[in-house]
């Protein structure tokens, strides 16, 4: 057995749909160009302008085995080849960002707990399977991902004490898919749904309206009401 174990993970919306690889690739390859530009400038020559590095993209090939007996599986649970296919076929149609997990660690140095870890939100950039003649029913892939760096616009206002525009942060970024409608629960308003479905309380009036909901109606709306979210 080797000293050194190793285990990816994929995941979508916030761990409601996760799964193993079954079978390690090979190797995991990683990459982050650079976004420099040369310019020529009278007298001095070539020069060269460093900008922001590019987003991480990862590249791997391995195989979804039909059965479980062979000793290059090393996850628990084994799902069928198709599954797995569908699963990430499933996450493409979606068009949002998924996790990408690789944890690979020492259990002889665990003392010093010697860890080496990508924890990454990305994007599916291309995924192709194929069965081949020799190996029924296992099904090989290439998947091929982009490092996802989740935004939203941030808000100006008047600093009135020092008459300067300065920016608010925006809200921390919501990794789960958002529902489509909401249930109201006891004690709860729009701003609070708004909160927690859209993570910005001050979107309750998109909700509002959305709904048709007069102003005089907003503190007597019914526990249980369905609402839909923009």
């Amino acid at each position: 057995m080797s000293a050194t174990s190793a285990a990816i993970w994929l995941s979508y919306n916030n761990e409601e749909e996760i799964f193993q690889l079954p079978v390690n690739p090979p190797s995991i390859e990683v990459s982050r160009g650079g976004s420099s530009k040369s310019y020529s400038v009278l007298g001095l020559g070539e020069v060269n302008v460093i900008k922001e590095p590019e987003l991480k993209q990862i590249s791997i090939e391995s195989f979804f085995p039909a059965v479980t007996d062979t000793h290059l599986v090393v996850s628990s649970e084994l799902l069928r080849p198709m599954e797995y296919v569908q699963k990430i076929l499933k996450w493409m149609d979606k068009m949002r960002p998924i996790r990408f997990v690789y944890n690979a660690y020492n259990p002889i140095r665990q003392d010093i707990r010697e860890y080496n870890e990508i924890n990454l939100a990305m994007s599916i950039e291309d995924f192709t399977w194929k069965e081949v003649a020799g190996t029924p029913g296992d099904i090989q892939y290439k998947l091929s991902l982009k490092e996802y760096v989740f935004y939203s616009a941030k808000k100006l206002y008047v600093d009135e004490s020092s008459q300067q525009l300065e920016a608010e942060e925006p809200p921390r970024p919501v990794e789960r898919e958002q529902p489509k409608t909401y249930a109201l629960k006891p004690g709860e308003g729009l701003w609070r749904v708004a909160q927690k479905c859209l993570g910005d309380g001050s979107r309750y009036k998109e909700i509002q309206q959305l709904n048709g909901i007069a102003g005089h109606q907003l503190n007597k709306l019914p526990i249980g009401m369905v609402l839909k979210l923009p």
